[in-house]
């Protein structure tokens, strides 16, 4: 018997390059190692054939992750095509017949938000059970107030615990891994507070540019693409309360909890970045101001974290491809043997990828009758290959009726408010060198706090 609580799944954008590089394999996956058996509706308008979506998936599969021959055939004998106008009501009478009996459905809307309205609108009327669920794709809005109308759309059809904001980082194993690691390990999670924790950085770094996702990128920059979603989710998995209870929410509700508690950012407290040459990449305005590179310090209004800066940076054509998150802890208060520059060792480093490493960083004592030491890091490391893929993850659990890993509105919108004081181009924008670790403005940031920590290039070979 299925594990899945849905009974079918339908993807509107089924042509797309998200169905391309992400849902083929993620279904792959689901078939091949959870028994996933549901009728499968790929709608799109491309003039396509069902066939022609088969070859698409097969060349998919091919070139993501790799074809696995027993599961494509499952894959391709569930399939179904709906080839049709989103604002046409024929099209989603036709995406109903091919449900058939299904009851609860589960709508995947891979697919430019402003459709959103319409399908949603059209699923509700013409084929939508009164028990099915929608998944709609980051990002949720564009400011605060176009989130809250996003909202209240999505709610007039399906109610808050039927919807499931799929942010992809969310299903990565490393994200997941701060949260156990700080709750599961009783010697952690009594020192993440304010009295022990000096500062957090978090950066985000890619060695390459936009390449061919010019015209897209030139429409959000660094700060809408992965801070304001990608980032302020790991700040969370870093900085939240111990959850209570076990049902899906708990984890969500202490996430809604510490982002409302986040100050908004200020001009002063974000440095913006544009590698030289950006403005030449096909899509891309001649004289665009936006920033491909993005510095931010956050502050949260918490007992906990009162007085921690938190400090964020995203950026392309960078030194190195990695993201990782250092907690950096305070000294002892007395230096007992009396050095007088003990170094960086009091830290914990969560690399989130291209693998998974947890550090710890800590003096010891050099071999000899003098009292001095020097820095090492205690070290975990694991190659990321195996880990279950973020989609195949998330789809399943939004198959199931899983929401633990999906965003909330009032979380959705607690992000944005972060954020909105400095969307519009408020601050400057500063040139920077491809291959460095962008614009120097940006170590003004950090103050008195020392300086950005840059991930540890040779690890990354290990």
């Amino acid at each position: 018997m299925s594990n899945f609580d849905s009974d079918a799944l339908v993807f509107l954008g089924a042509t797309g390059d998200l169905a391309y590089k992400q849902i083929f394999p993620a279904l792959q996956g689901l078939i091949r190692d959870e028994g996933f058996n549901l009728p499968i509706i790929g709608v799109a308008k491309s003039g396509w054939t069902l066939d022609q979506l088969k070859a698409r998936a097969k060349d998919s599969l091919e070139k993501h992750g790799g074809l696995d021959q027993q599961a494509f055939e499952k894959l391709v004998g569930l399939l179904r095509y709906v080839d049709g106008d989103y604002n046409d009501p024929e099209t989603f009478v036709q995406v109903g017949r091919e449900l058939g009996q299904a009851q609860r459905p589960l709508y995947y809307l891979a697919i430019p938000p402003s459709l959103f309205a319409p399908v949603a609108e059209n699923l509700a009327k013409l084929c939508c059970p009164g028990n099915a669920r929608v998944v709609v794709e980051k990002p949720f809005g564009r400011d605060l107030k176009s989130a809250q109308k996003l909202g209240r759309t999505l709610h007039q059809y399906f109610p808050e615990e039927n919807i499931f904001r799929i942010d992809h980082y969310l299903g990565k194993e490393p994200v997941q891994n701060i949260l156990y690691m700080r709750f599961a390990n009783p010697n952690f999670e009594p020192i993440f507070n304010r009295d022990h924790v000096r500062s957090i950085q978090i950066t985000m770094a890619e060695d390459f540019g936009v390449q061919d996702r010019g015209k897209f990128y030139d429409e959000v920059g660094a700060l809408l693409d992965v801070v304001q979603n990608h980032m302020l989710q790991v700040v969370a998995n870093l900085t939240i309360d111990p959850p209570t209870g076990e049902d899906h929410d708990a984890v969500r509700d202490r996430k809604a909890e510490l982002m409302r508690a986040v100050r908004p950012l200020t001009p002063d407290s974000v440095v913006r970045g544009q590698y030289q040459g950006y403005r030449s990449v096909a899509g891309v305005a001649p004289g665009s101001n936006v920033e491909t590179f993005v510095a931010v310090r956050l502050e949260i209004d918490s007992w906990r974290w009162a007085g921690v800066p938190i400090y964020i940076r995203a950026g392309k054509m960078l030194s190195v491809t990695c993201t990782e998150a250092t907690v950096e802890f305070k000294r002892p208060p007395r230096e007992t043997f009396g050095e007088l520059a003990p170094g960086s060792s009091a830290h914990m480093r969560f690399r989130l990828s291209p693998d998974l490493v947890i550090a710890l960083g800590v003096r010891v004592k050099i071999p000899g009758e003098r009292m001095v030491g020097h820095d090492v890091e205690l070290e975990l490391h694991r190659q990321a290959a195996h880990d279950l893929p973020p989609y195949q993850r998330l789809l399943g659990d939004a198959s199931r009726g899983n929401t633990e890993l999906f965003s909330r509105q009032d979380l959705a919108e607690a992000q944005w408010r972060v954020v909105e004081p400095i969307l519009g181009n408020v601050t400057p924008l500063y040139s920077y060198q491809p291959g460095t670790w962008g614009p120097e403005e940006s170590a003004q940031l950090m103050g008195r706090d020392g300086h950005w920590i840059d991930p540890v290039v040779q690890s990354l070979n290990q």
